[in-house]
């Protein structure tokens, strides 16, 4: 049986077995979700879901929900107000610290000569080789494990070595899912993560994780781009200039307060042009932009132990429509 644990002793569900049920479902409907389903040289699956393989908006929900480890709910609709860019991603999780952090975050550098991809989803819980984990508790302990990757191309058999090893799994018992960015999946499940930034924003804040006890966030399906710079800068200008996230927390009003003001991207030095222009100004460097700039546009933070609601920063409709060519 898959098992999964906190180390302070805490059991909780297993992100591999909940994220094995929708890889499951993406193999026996391969063809309406326009994936490519195949086995490398070790046995490991592979699944194109928007290389070669054409995948689309629906996989690109699918892979967000597998990137949570099955802990958040992910839904496309349209967001009432938005004129130019109707349709919004909405991510919900009532576990979003394991969700978004232990799961969803890109958090594991996975490369080979050529290759380079930074690795997502519930295998990195299993695997914990980040020093992220050290402040996690969160430790998942499956037969089978799911490896997402921001790439154009399946990972060689000596990544999926590595991760099989550090996941104590057979190489047969590990699944990748990939797809670039510039593909409709690809672009989906990186604005899909608009939850996630915030999480780790406030990681990066310090605020206690143990005290964020639910999450909900938004932000819009940006049109995808065939050239991979402006491609990931519509994805993340869809979070920075128009996500909007609502964290739910315990503690003094204070502490909520002052994580709400903090939150948004607007607190950057860097904040207040389209970033493929940022990226392309700091030569490529993605080190040197502002860590802050990678936030919500606008936060809320709810202290559940007074029913306070603090809330900061707002949408800048102009740069979305600037990025997205609107």
């Amino acid at each position: 049986m898959s098992g999964s644990q906190n180390t302070d002793g805490r059991t909780t569900a297993s992100v591999n077995a909940l994220a094995g049920g929708i890889v499951d479902r993406l193999v026996a409907e391969a063809d309406r979700f326009r994936v490519a389903v195949t086995h490398g040289s070790l046995g490991e699956l592979l699944i194109d879901a928007g290389a070669k393989a054409s995948g689309g908006v629906d996989v690109g929900l699918l892979l967000t929900e597998i990137c949570m480890g099955g802990l958040g709910r992910v839904s496309l609709s349209p967001a009432p107000g938005a004129s130019k860019w109707p349709f919004w991603l909405t991510v919900s999780s009532n576990d979003p610290v394991v969700a978004c952090l232990a799961s969803q975050y890109a958090g594991w550098s996975l490369q080979h000569e050529k290759f380079f991809a930074l690795g997502s989803g519930p295998g990195r819980a299993q695997a914990r080789v980040e020093k992220l984990f050290d402040e996690l508790s969160y430790k998942d302990q499956a037969k089978r494990v799911t490896i997402v990757l921001e790439s154009a191309s399946p990972p060689p058999k000596e990544v999926v070595e590595k991760v099989a090893v550090k996941s104590g799994v057979d190489p047969k018992h590990v699944a990748f899912i990939y797809a670039p960015t510039q593909s409709l999946a690809g672009s989906v499940q990186v604005v899909g993560r608009v939850l996630e930034v915030a999480l780790h924003k406030a990681h990066e804040l310090h605020f206690p994780l143990d005290h964020i006890v639910d999450g909900v966030a938004t932000a819009p399906l940006s049109p995808p781009h065939p050239d991979f710079i402006q491609a990931m800068g519509r994805t993340n200008d869809a979070i920075i200039y128009a996500g909007r996230a609502h964290l739910f927390v315990k503690g003094p009003a204070s502490a909520a307060k002052e994580l709400a003001e903090k939150l948004p991207s607007s607190n950057s030095k860097d904040y207040g042009r389209p970033f493929a222009d940022i990226f392309k100004a700091y030569k490529g460097d993605f080190y040197q932009i502002d860590g802050s700039l990678f936030s919500p546009a606008e936060a809320l933070v709810t202290a559940i132990e007074t029913g306070e609601t603090f809330r900061a920063g707002k949408i800048n409709e102009s740069l979305l429509d600037k990025s997205f060519g609107g």
